[in-house]
């Protein structure tokens, strides 16, 4: 080899010695972050810019809202839309009957639900599958169609302006027995078998070994039912027409109507009405996350 092959060559190799390893694995440089971030910021300052517009129109005065061409920043900001919330509607006693409907929906569906996705899972019994595909089956159904028969139902046992008929359609769901049956199914029988061997009976394996195991799904359960019941209009305003039993959404559509629209004041009830999910699902996201990644929803 001549001195200049090995003067060019010398750097070269230096250069492959100093960027390897003592293993001989070649150094990777590290990102501070996830280079996917990249492509979920600016998807999730998308899906974030509706409720900043929201926010700042609860914030701005009347005369700015109605302005042509429309200002995305106030010039000036006002509380006014907020104090004649509280002030001039019954807001608190909505929410208060919101949080009600919302919480018996949560209980009644971890309860429920996580029993009968144990059932469907676990149990030998005749005409299971059969069952659990009916139950299944009844998601493909519109709710439109339903909206007729229920409420003559819910005539007959005189539930149509109270607040109950709000809180019995979230008693229980097929979606939530379909989750949680899924999830069952990726956990391991040995350890209920270890119990029983241990002398605990099928409930006592249940509460004690399998519900434990099974918070992420109740997690996201919990989370899909209290997005579902807070914000359900529909069959509120179908089934209630008591001022008293109004829930949060079906009180908000008070504030709009056909000719004239009170834009502060209903932005300002929708950013009351928004905020508790927000925080609610800022706690259970990891949970929330931990079940979708999760081999609970396998065939």
């Amino acid at each position: 080899m001549s001195t200049e092959t090995q003067v060019l060559d010398t750097p070269l190799r230096q250069g492959v010695v100093t960027s390897s390893r003592p293993d001989g694995a070649v150094r990777r440089r590290r990102w501070p972050f996830s280079p996917w971030h990249l492509l979920l910021l600016p998807v999730s300052l998308l899906f974030l810019l509706p409720f900043v517009e929201m926010f700042l129109t609860s914030v701005e005065p009347a005369s700015e809202i109605n302005r042509f061409p429309p200002s995305f920043i106030p010039t000036q900001f006002t509380l006014g839309g907020y104090a004649r919330l509280f002030a001039d509607s019954d807001i608190l006693h909505w929410l208060l009957n919101t949080v009600i409907v919302s919480a018996s929906a949560i209980v009644s569906h971890l309860v429920l639900c996580s029993l009968a996705g144990y059932g469907f899972a676990r149990l030998r019994f005749p005409g299971r599958t059969f069952g659990f595909l009916a139950i299944l089956a009844t998601i493909m159904i519109p709710s439109q169609l339903l909206m007729i028969p229920t409420y003559v139902m819910f005539a007959r046992l005189h539930l149509v302006d109270h607040l109950g008929a709000a809180i019995v359609p979230w008693l229980a769901s097929a979606f939530g027995i379909f989750l949680m049956r899924q999830f069952f199914l990726s956990l391991p029988a040995e350890l209920e078998e270890a119990g029983m061997i241990d002398g605990c009976n099928r409930l006592q394996v249940f509460f004690r070994i399998v519900l434990p195991l099974a918070r992420p799904a109740l997690a996201t359960l919990a989370i899909f039912t209290l997005l579902g019941s807070w914000n359900d209009l529909v069959w509120p305003l179908v089934a209630i027409n008591n001022d008293h039993a109004f829930t949060l959404q079906l009180g908000l559509t008070n504030f709009q109507g056909s000719r004239r629209t009170d834009w502060s004041l209903l932005m300002a009830g929708n950013v009351v009405a928004t905020l508790p999910l927000i925080l609610l699902f800022l706690v259970a996201q990891k949970q929330f996350v931990a079940t979708m990644a999760s081999a609970g929803l396998k065939g």
